[in-house]
């Protein structure tokens, strides 16, 4: 309602256009949404609903009240040309941070009004943005100021629903969803069986003596998908070992390039960089590309061998027994998060990946055969099995 509500607020100024956003278009249509309640308040009133067109207009200003969706992640694209004073996004978690920063640039102010710029949303927890959406606004690393605002609410708050009946249907959920939803709880989570949150202490910094990887687990899909992760990792003699540094971020292919070579660098030579290699001749050929362009470090790209509960489980029962470490960061709470969920079906598991390429490097790399070594042994070995 109060996104409808801000929505009108100034529909009596001239040229006045103000944009509501749900992930489809289904999900604006539904009883009760936001077209449904529209209709509910502005039907017998002078204000013109265009069907095809998905819009109240109102005649006497001329402004507009429009209804979208962002289904994709470039239908975003499909208002580049438009401005609005006022645009309203209805469950912001359903959406990607990319698809929500991208409309800042289609607020545009009119000139000669006092119509102010407004940016608007309302959210359960819970859905694919969920993390950015809590860090954003729930729990940001800096004070919100006075243009990030965040009003919490509860079912208790919302005084059009008969609290008691609708309490009993949520009853039927699992918890984590209950909590949500009854609660507006975003802390709360599902638990993965891998890791735990309270394995792990924080501290300040790792020790200077110590072997050290970037494990990279690689992506190149820009504004959704997969997260390109790279854990840098200390190996202390012993037998301890430090989480010190995450670069997490969805980038484009020549971006990805970008961010791995400046890591390499801000990391130094000293540090060991290590990449899974994909099966095939394709593999290979991006393997061999990475390796060109990180001359003059100690890299290798490592062939993914078995499932991948299987290639965590080794870093998961070092972290139970309190042998690893986290140094605090601005990084340190998503890695949290994401590591308690894995391995949860649907749950980004990029972090996990990236610390495991770390932590099983480290750890092989201070056996006998050394790393290298063993990696070419169950190449050759897999290669000669497939062999008629």
């Amino acid at each position: 309602m109060a996104l409808l509500a801000a929505a009108l607020q100034y529909v009596d100024r001239p040229r006045y256009a103000a944009l509501l956003l749900r992930r489809s278009y289904s999900d604006l249509a539904k009883p009760e949404a936001l077209i449904d309640l529209s209709h509910q308040w502005l039907r017998g009133t002078g204000a013109r609903w265009v069907a095809q067109e998905h819009k109240w207009v109102f005649p006497e200003s001329g402004s507009t009240v429009s209804f979208g969706y962002l289904d994709s992640e470039n239908d975003k694209y499909q208002y580049q040309s438009a401005a609005y004073q006022y645009i309203g996004f209805d469950e912001l978690s359903q959406f990607s941070e990319t698809q929500y920063t991208y409309l800042f640039s289609r607020l545009v102010r009119l000139a000669g009004t006092d119509v102010p710029l407004r940016m608007r949303a309302a959210s359960n927890p819970g859905g694919v943005g969920h993390e950015w959406v809590k860090r954003r606004f729930v729990r940001p690393a800096a004070p919100n100021g006075c243009d990030r605002i965040f009003i919490p609410a509860r079912l208790e708050d919302n005084p059009g629903v008969d609290e008691a009946a609708y309490r009993r249907s949520l009853r039927q959920l699992d918890h984590v969803t209950r909590m949500q939803l009854e609660e507006g709880d975003w802390d709360i989570q599902p638990a993965g069986n891998m890791f735990r949150r309270e394995w792990f202490e924080i501290v300040e910094a790792a020790p200077v003596e110590a072997a050290r990887t970037r494990g990279w687990d690689l992506a190149a899909t820009e504004g959704g998908g997969d997260y390109t992760v790279g854990t840098r990792m200390a190996r202390t003699p012993a037998g301890l070992y430090f989480v010190e540094h995450v670069v997490r971020g969805r980038w484009s292919p020549r971006g990805v390039e970008s961010i791995v070579l400046q890591t390499a660098s801000q990391d130094g030579r000293a540090v060991r960089i290590r990449m899974e290699q994909e099966p095939g001749s394709s593999g290979k050929m991006v393997a061999e590309n990475w390796i060109k362009l990180l001359a003059g470090y100690d890299v290798a790209a490592l062939p993914a061998t078995g499932e991948k509960s299987t290639r965590w489980r080794p870093f998961s029962a070092q972290c139970e027994a309190g042998n690893v470490k986290l140094v605090r960061g601005p990084w340190t709470e998503a890695w949290l998060e994401e590591m308690e969920r894995v391995p949860q079906e649907g749950q980004h598991d990029d972090q996990a990946d990236s610390a495991a390429i770390a932590f099983n490097d480290l750890t092989i790399g201070q056996s006998n055969t050394g790393i290298l070594e063993y990696y070419r042994q169950l190449y050759r070995a897999r290669t000669d099995a497939a062999k008629p």
